[in-house]
């Protein structure tokens, strides 16, 4: 396992543990889990509009 997984999955366990200590029920978890997927799932969709607008800067500069 890569360095980059095993730290993502400590992570994970971490933000998981401490969700739990908080008092948060594993359905919150879950919710909490599908916001955090949207958020990326949306970021990614921007990314290429962010690369093409700062590509027009640097053409236009």
């Amino acid at each position: 396992m890569s360095t980059d997984k095993k730290g993502t999955k400590i992570l994970a366990r971490t933000f998981f543990a401490q969700l739990r200590a908080g008092g948060y029920t594993p359905n919150q978890i879950i919710d909490i889990s599908s916001e955090l997927i949207d958020l990326v799932t949306n970021d990614l969709k921007e990314a290429p509009k962010v690369v093409s607008r700062e590509a027009e800067v640097r053409q236009s500069a």
